[in-house]
Order: C-alpha cells, then structure tokens, then sequence
C-alpha cells in the first residue's frame, strides 16, 4: 500500500548548533562526513493490537494517521517476523511507527531489559506536565482501551533545580516520560 501523507524535510546544518550541548562533539575523525548530526525520524512501536494502539496514541498525544503498509520488504519480513501491519501516527513533527506482529508474546517490557527504557517529552509549563498526566487517567478510566498493565502514571516530581517530570506507560506498557525544565535550566 502506498504511502500517503506530507513528508518533512530534514533541517539544514548550517554550522554549529546554537546550543553548546547540542554541538557534535569533534573528536578525532576529520574525514568525510565527520560533521555529521543525527535527526530523530520516528519511534518505533512493537503491538499486538494495532487498533487499540493507534487509537490510542491518536487521542493521547493527538496524532493522525499518515499512511499504513500491509506489504514488506524481504528485509523488513527478516528483521521483524510476523510483521502484518504499520502504520504512521505524527502529532508536531514527532512521528510513531506503530507495528503490529503476530506471535507476540504479550510480555511488558522489564525494567531490566536491554532496550531504550523510555523516551522524553517536554512539556512548555507545570500546568501543561499535569494535563498530560490528567490525559492519560481519563483516557484510562474511559474503558476504551485495552491497557498491557495496570501501572498507573508517577507522581509528578521536582528535582532540586525546579525541574518537574512524571513518568506513563503507553497501551503496550512503553515509558514515556514528560518534563517540564524552568526557564535557564540546563538539563
């Protein structure tokens, strides 16, 4: 099936980033391609109910749909066995690849397993951190979702600095957490 949707362009680099943090760092290559910057393109999302998960994330985070395959390549069918179908959710140029494969053994994911453990969300206030969580009770409380655990969402925290972050788990039981770091803050 093919593609649809609008595509986003990668941002130029120009030069260093404005932000010294956020500068490669030069190390000891010099050559070809030694000035190169990584740009997240998408998450990708491993289900067993596509349905329930792309609901989901479209009323969670506000997503659309951009497109969905049902055929794979020979090096997608090796990589990610039992693979039937994907789809593309995006809400603000952050995109999602939500798959579906069969045979799933419907484990959560553990604390102590090798994987990205979660990803981060800023969020623009202290305000917008409790509406996120907020989102995810309602949502949950709805009975419209099929949820992988019944792990509720953290407390929201503040660190020291003033940084304040809470921690939810997706319908397949993935961490997302959301922050809100103060103007100044260096983190």
């Amino acid at each position: 099936m093919p593609r649809t949707g609008t595509t986003t362009e990668r941002p130029p680099h120009d030069g260093p980033a404005s932000d010294p943090a956020l500068e490669p760092d030069p190390g000891p290559d010099t050559g070809p391609g030694a000035d190169l910057v990584p740009v997240l393109h998408h998450v990708g999302v491993q289900t067993d109910d596509l349905d329930n998960c792309a609901a989901w994330y479209e009323e969670f985070f506000g997503c659309r749909t951009n497109w969905t395959l049902d055929t794979f390549s020979d090096l997608t069918l090796s990589r990610l066995p039992g693979i039937t179908r994907l789809t593309e959710v995006m809400v603000a140029g952050l995109r999602f690849h939500l798959f579906e494969r069969t045979g799933h053994d419907g484990a959560v994911p553990g604390a102590n397993t090798r994987q990205f453990q979660h990803i981060c969300l800023a969020t623009g206030s202290p305000e917008e951190l409790r509406a996120w969580r907020e989102r995810w009770f309602r949502l949950y409380e709805s009975g419209r979702f099929t949820f992988a655990g019944d792990e509720k969402p953290t407390d929201i925290v503040i660190d020291d600095d003033g940084v304040q972050s809470c921690y939810v788990l997706d319908v397949n039981g993935l961490e997302f957490e959301f922050t809100y770091v103060p103007p100044g803050g260096d983190r």
